[in-house]
């Protein structure tokens, strides 16, 4: 792949973690007993992505890997809430898949300029001011402040073009987007010319109009990791149209045929859904054609499968207008662009249970604070507004003996458990 175009990137990037609530009383001159008034933690910054038309190729990638939203400043006197953490804005391109580097399900389509919350911020930790009850009026304790998510992605890059050129190296794609654009690709007469997808927009008449992809080419192969093609597979993916361009003249000495089946059978082998896409051949290079067999016989082979066949010279702008108006005739009547949905299904915090935790019993006898590492892991990926993970949490908790602990120090029906920023009635 050229150094130039960068259409695939692997990042790690992490939320900002919440700031810690901060334990203090209210002190003011001929003021008695003003109570508890520490504030609560900031908000830890979040990780966002913004899909911009300014950008073309995930090259800003290539070199820095890690990305770190600020984290929440922690909270002060006077009730006084800490600042919240920065976002952190990451441009991509328009186009970009984002997948989850493990398990390589899509979590978003960047195809529009909506911006998406990729890592959430950690929650601001409680400050003493949240725990005062009319049973417990000095409460010297606060909460820390949740680490927020961190993800390991994948980005792709998928060009949005609604036709895809496919065919061997130096059929003519690039010179046929050349000719019906003004896309300006590197041509030259030898394999591998395009090294990178390029993009055009081509103008058939008032109000009509599409985006065509020159995509590199694909030899036999391509689909196991071969050559070049292996990289450049997945822009067809959003190609509602396939343009297939075959060499009929005969100047290399090859079968116009066997490329056309070739190409096909590496879609194919890609993706089945792509063997099935929409196509149009076009048999290229017919002024400087040696053999007029080769023609016919690529004619009758096609319209044996379905496909229509145009003749043209892209180098000499012969029958590249016709064909034009054909594509987009055709892309009239197809649904549009491929957007991909995302089948990421958040997974459960997994964490290791056996450190144990830190079980504090407050003075007024009735308040157990619990704190630990996994425990704040924990409850850093719980959705406590869904049944489904608060039954999770639940599990969690009871496997990893808490509920025993408790019961062993003492603990009795209707006393508080207070775990960072979530208290529950214990029920025995």
């Amino acid at each position: 792949m050229a150094s130039s175009f960068i259409d695939k990137a692997r990042i790690t990037v992490r939320a900002g973690n919440g700031g810690n609530g901060i334990v203090a009383f209210h002190r003011e001159k001929y003021v008695a007993a003003g109570g508890p008034d520490g504030g609560d933690g900031g908000k830890g910054g979040s990780i966002i992505l913004q899909a911009t038309e300014s950008m073309s190729t995930l090259m800003d990638f290539r070199y820095k890997r890690k990305y770190v939203a600020g984290s929440g400043m922690d909270g002060q006197s006077c009730r006084k809430t800490g600042k919240d953490g920065e976002n952190l804005l990451i441009r991509v391109p328009v186009g970009t898949v984002v997948r989850d580097a493990e398990t390589g399900e899509v979590m978003k389509d960047l195809s529009d300029l909506e911006p998406y919350v990729l890592c959430k911020g950690g929650r601001g930790g409680w400050g003493n001011m949240h725990f005062a009850t009319p049973t417990r009026q000095v409460p010297h304790f606060a909460k820390a402040g949740l680490p927020g998510e961190a993800h390991d992605v994948i980005l792709e890059l998928k060009l949005l073009a609604d036709v895809g050129l496919v065919g061997f190296p130096n059929v003519g794609k690039s010179t046929l987007l050349s000719v019906v654009s003004k896309a300006q690709p590197k041509i030259a007469n030898y394999h591998f010319t395009t090294l990178f997808p390029n993009l055009g927009v081509v103008y058939v008449e008032d109000g009509v109009s599409f985006v065509m992809a020159d995509i590199p080419g694909i030899i036999e192969g391509a689909s196991e990791g071969a050559g070049l093609g292996h990289d450049f597979l997945r822009h067809i993916d959003r190609c509602r149209l396939l343009v297939h361009v075959v060499d009929v003249s005969g100047c290399e000495g090859r079968d116009p045929v066997a490329d056309f089946d070739a190409i096909n059978e590496e879609l194919k082998q890609y993706s089945g859904d792509l063997s099935t896409r929409p196509q149009i051949v076009a048999a290229n290079k017919v002024d400087i054609m040696e053999d007029p067999e080769n023609l016919e016989r690529l004619r009758k082979h096609v319209e044996e499968l379905g496909y229509e066949l145009f003749t043209i010279s892209a180098a000499a702008h012969q029958g590249t207008q016709e064909l034009m108006k054909k594509v987009a005739e055709k892309l009239s009547a197809l649904p549009p662009v491929r957007i991909f949905e995302s089948d990421y299904v958040p997974k459960p915090a997994v964490v290791d249970t056996s450190e144990p935790l830190q079980i504090t019993r407050t003075d007024d006898g009735h308040t157990w604070l619990v704190d630990g590492p996994w425990l704040q892991r924990l409850m850093g990926n719980i959705n406590f507004s869904d049944y489904e993970s608060r039954m999770y949490f639940d599990k969690t908790l009871r496997d990893s003996g808490l509920f025993r602990q408790l019961e062993e120090k003492g603990i009795e029906d209707g006393d508080t458990v207070s775990m960072y920023d979530y208290e529950f009635e214990y029920q025995g």
